[in-house]
Order: structure tokens, then sequence, then C-alpha cells
């Protein structure tokens, strides 16, 4: 018999906002519907405003999932910055501070870091520790699915198999969910932007490059957390380009940021990052413009090949790069070289959700876990 979890799922999918329509859809009976209704809102997991007009009946009150009930810390670390933000649990940012300290630096200090800061966030918004659901933390590599420790991560030294979960745990106390930067901003975007998209991929180009793919709903991260780790494929004729992993020819070194960058800065340029390329793409560089989207015609061979095998609905561009530029480069190449069949309803679009994207899948990530189904019945007991 469905219990109070069940009816919040459906309450936060949106599949039922009123009392009558968590009647038809579950079968339950009024009075049990009224039950579990009420166990929600005891708990503050659901709000009861509004209205609803119904044809030939009385306006019916609205049932919301409480998205004030909690928040949730989101990390963000990358190979130039790390983010510290705190969300309510629609991924709204009630606070957020940029750190200094890098992927490079280590695990160790890295995470420690982001404890202090998330301490220091706690504290400055007013918010107790007990408010707080779990912890999302995204990295820049492959995360494997089971354990939530780096897989052989190609640009993170020292963070192979560590226990991100638990190192962060004992420092904050609260549940931490550990996931691949991309597969985060990936979900992020099909919940919020593309919600009725079977399939999507999310491209991040920024320093580096990575991928994330949402079927059905749920992130797809392969069997050992490596799906969707394109920019170290190995290209065909770039053999002189050194990657950050230490391999030549991989598409992060001729088609991310950084290769951007290194290629500006040959022409006088000054630019060290993905950062400061975006910077010179929105100030109307041209150099910035033109090397953009010969990287995105770059990317778009490779896309080819991802989007003939997946057939996705939707491929979202997002980081520093992420702009018509690179957009148009990509499109030039993808179209001509994938399957007629794979791009037949295919959308190419730029990240509606920018930098918030990753935060916003954290976050995501985070309440579906903490306010699953089967997590709420325990919770209250059903």
């Amino acid at each position: 018999m469905p219990g109070p979890g069940d009816v919040l799922e459906l309450i936060r999918a949106g599949r039922a906002v009123t009392r009558g329509e968590v009647l038809d859809i579950t079968g339950l009976s009024r009075m049990t519907v009224a039950t579990r209704i009420d166990a929600l809102l005891d708990a503050g997991l659901i709000v009861e405003n509004g209205t609803n007009r119904v044809s030939g009946g009385r306006p019916a009150r609205l049932l919301q999932f409480n998205t004030e009930h909690a928040f949730v810390l989101a990390a963000a670390v990358d190979t130039t910055h790390t983010t510290v933000a705190l969300t309510d649990l629609a991924g709204r940012i009630h606070d957020e501070e940029r750190l200094d300290v890098v992927i490079a630096d280590g695990p160790g200090l890295t995470l420690d870091a982001i404890g202090d800061r998330a301490r220091a966030l706690l504290e400055r918004v007013g918010v107790a520790r007990d408010r707080i659901s779990g912890m999302g933390i995204s990295v820049p590599g492959p995360v494997d699915p089971d354990t939530g420790r780096p897989s052989q991560p190609p640009i993170m030294p020292g963070w192979d198999a560590y226990p991100i979960v638990e190192h962060l745990h004992d420092l904050l106390e609260v549940p931490v969910l550990v996931m691949n930067d991309a597969d985060a901003a990936a979900l992020g975007e099909q919940r919020s932007a593309h919600p009725d998209s079977r399939s999507l991929c999310f491209i991040k180009v920024s320093s580096g490059i990575g991928s994330g793919i949402v079927i059905d709903g749920r992130v797809y991260a392969g069997t050992d957390g490596g799906a969707g780790d394109i920019g170290h494929i190995k290209l065909v004729g770039y053999d002189d380009r050194l990657c950050q992993c230490g391999s030549y020819g991989c598409l992060a070194a001729v088609a991310s940021g950084g290769a951007v960058a290194r290629s500006l800065s040959e022409l006088g340029t000054p630019a060290a990052s993905g950062s400061d390329v975006g910077a010179l793409l929105a100030a109307g560089d041209a150099d910035a413009a033109r090397l953009t989207r010969d990287a995105g015609r770059v990317l778009g061979e490779v896309l080819a090949t991802v989007v003939s095998v997946l057939n996705p609905s939707e491929v979202v561009i997002g980081g520093t790069l992420a702009s018509a530029p690179l957009l148009t480069g990509l499109r030039e190449t993808l179209y001509p070289r994938s399957l007629p069949r794979a791009t037949r309803h295919l959308a190419i679009s730029q990240s509606n959700l920018g930098q918030r994207a990753g935060v916003v899948g954290l976050t995501t990530l985070v309440v579906e876990r903490e306010f699953s189904a089967e997590a709420v019945n325990t919770l209250l007991g059903a």
C-alpha cells in the first residue's frame, strides 16, 4: 500500500497537486489519503495553499512540496576554483562563496577548506546544522557510483579512490553524495529546463571537457562511473597536443577552454583558462570568437558519434566556453557527420542555468535521495 513517502513523490513530481488527484492515482480510500497528507503536513514536508478550480465542484486546495523545509550544501570542485553554496530544496541559492582551492591541491586540503566554508555559510545565514538534509559535491572526474569515490580520474592527482563521503561526513555530520561535475550539471539542466526530455546530453566546455547523460530521468554513469568522459578521447592528427592527463591528442587538449586560452596566448592575447576565454568572448574579442568556433568544429566531430550512438533529444552546451561561436562551429560538423535519423528531432542549445547547473543538480541529487518514498516512509514510520 502506498505510504506517505509515495504520496510525497507524486506531489514533488507535480503528478498530483490536490487530494482528489492523490485519491485517483493511488486508489487509496479517502480516509487513508487524508491520513497520509496529514502526516506530511505535520512533518512540514508539504504545504497546502491556494486553490485549483475544479469543474462542477468546490475549489480544491493545492498541495506543494515545502522547499523551505530544509537546506542543502553544495560544493563544486574544479581545476581553477571551488564553489560552496547553501540552497533550499528547490535549488535556489541562499548564499555561496568561491574558494581559491583547486583539484590539484589534493583531497585533504580541498575537503577541509570546503568543510570550513560550509560551516561559515551556515553561521552567516543563520541555519542550524539539523536543518541540513545533506551535502552534494561534484568533482571533474569519474566517480564510482557504488562507493562515491573518484575512479582513476585523469586530472585529479591524489584523488583516486579517496573517501570523500567519509571525510566530509566527519567534518559536517550530514549525509554526503558525490557526483561527476558534468553529470551534476546534466541532472540540474534536465530537471529544471528540460523536464520532458527522455534523453539529454550535457556537454561542459571549460578548462576541460566532459559530458553528462540523463536517460529517462536518470543519470547514466556507466558500470564504473566512466560514461561521458569524452574529454580524453584521442583524436587523429593532434599528437603534438599535450593534455592535462599526460597523454597527447585528447579532445580536451584541442577544443577545451584551456586549449583556446593557449592559442590566444600564442597570438599575444593574455589568457590562462577557460574563464579568461569566456570573458574575452563576452567582450567581443574576434580572435577568441574565431578560435572558439574552431574548437566547436572539433567538438562536433566527436559529438557526431555520441549522437549517432545515443540518439538524444537534447544536447545542451554549458561551461565557460558556452557561446554562439562554439555552438555555430559544433553544428557545422555534428549534423553532416551524424546519422540523419539520430538528428531528426535533435535540439542543440546553450545551458539555461549557466554556472548554476551543477549546484541545482547537486541539490536535486540530495533531495531525490533524502526525500525518496522509501526514506520518507521510514522517517514517518510507515
